[in-house]
């Protein structure tokens, strides 16, 4: 299983980017959140030249936030720097979407936008709102076409399914593990966690720094899908709608999506301190060396081809090397 990484879009992802490579992970994948990171072509783009050897690739894209001719033409310019580095995923917008107050892409959009972005990168002329296009790249302005990129699909359900049978070459995955994986060649998934000490307690200001963000996508994630019952069934859950509720409707989800992968938010906050954190083994990729060893062999079991593990909190360094001694001991000991 190929162990690689993912980092919410920042200004010094490029950095953590080329201290992944150092470190010997296999691909760094960036998010695609405008509502709170700059622009993630961009910030590939510059770690594509301060890099030599790791994967690259945007996971994931979300279709509405940009024509497919422009994301088309930002995966040719990236393939123009890091030949051979770069693959594509696409997700119908968790974080990407809600945050600006949206629900998910359709699934039927997902699939003629893919299709579309596909079609372009091979050269062909395609079809899309009622008009008729295709890349014009001269040379110098793009690599000539076909641009052969391979593209996962971040699918959960049948519609998704059929989606990345048919148009992917893989799957991206996170926070649940579909039975169609092992249909995949490729699968990666992404998780979110932390090696903890031998005696290190769940609700440790380390855990809450290096995992909490990752720990509260469970909130989050209940909230969206299964409304104020799912996440009241979860410890802390009601202290979370409490916190949530103090604001107007129309606001709150700025408030759930604030902090998103990267810190937690007030509503966060209030279910770890009411003892949310007891499921942080549970839903994050969190444990012992052993643990999280042991955590890895079944995703491996389950399909999974590709772990993608995002670090948090102010040592992006030590987490990436004790995710990595975790999970591949002589991949560690030799970067």
């Amino acid at each position: 299983m190929d162990v690689s990484c993912a980092f919410p879009t920042a200004l010094d992802s490029p950095d953590n980017i080329a201290l992944a490579e150092e470190l010997g992970y296999h691909r760094a994948w960036l998010y695609d959140t405008p509502q709170q990171s700059p622009d993630v072509w961009m910030m590939l783009a510059l770690a594509a030249e301060r890099t030599e050897r790791i994967g690259l690739g945007p996971g994931v894209l979300v279709p509405s936030l940009r024509h497919p001719m422009v994301n088309a033409a930002a995966t040719a310019a990236l393939t123009a720097l890091a030949p051979g580095r770069v693959a594509v995923a696409f997700g119908t917008g968790f974080s990407g979407r809600r945050a600006m107050g949206y629900g998910a892409v359709p699934w039927s959009y997902m699939e003629s936008y893919i299709r579309a972005y596909r079609g372009l990168l091979r050269g062909e002329t395609i079809e899309w709102e009622g008009a008729r296009m295709r890349m014009l790249h001269p040379e110098g302005h793009a690599p000539s076409r076909p641009v052969e990129v391979p593209v996962l699909v971040g699918a959960l359900g049948p519609k998704g399914a059929k989606v990345a049978r048919e148009l992917g070459d893989g799957l991206y995955a996170t926070l649940s593990t579909p039975e169609f994986m092992s249909e995949h060649p490729w699968v990666a998934y992404l998780a979110w966690g932390t090696v903890l000490d031998e005696d290190e307690a769940p609700d440790s200001d380390h855990a809450r720094q290096t995992a909490g963000p990752g720990w509260a996508l469970s909130l989050h994630g209940a909230y969206e899908f299964g409304g104020p019952d799912a996440v009241r069934a979860l410890p802390g859950g009601q202290e979370w709608l409490d916190a949530l509720e103090a604001e107007p409707p129309e606001q709150r989800h700025l408030s759930i999506h604030s902090g998103h992968c990267v810190e937690l938010n007030a509503a966060d906050t209030a279910a770890w301190r009411a003892g949310g954190s007891v499921t942080l083994r549970d839903v994050t990729l969190s444990g012992t060396r052993a643990e999280i060893r042991r955590k890895l062999d079944e995703f491996q079991a389950l399909g999974v081809t590709e772990i993608v593990f995002q670090p948090c909190g102010s040592e992006v360094r030590a987490e990436l090397e004790n995710f990595l001694e975790a999970a591949d001991p002589v991949l560690a000991g030799g970067a």
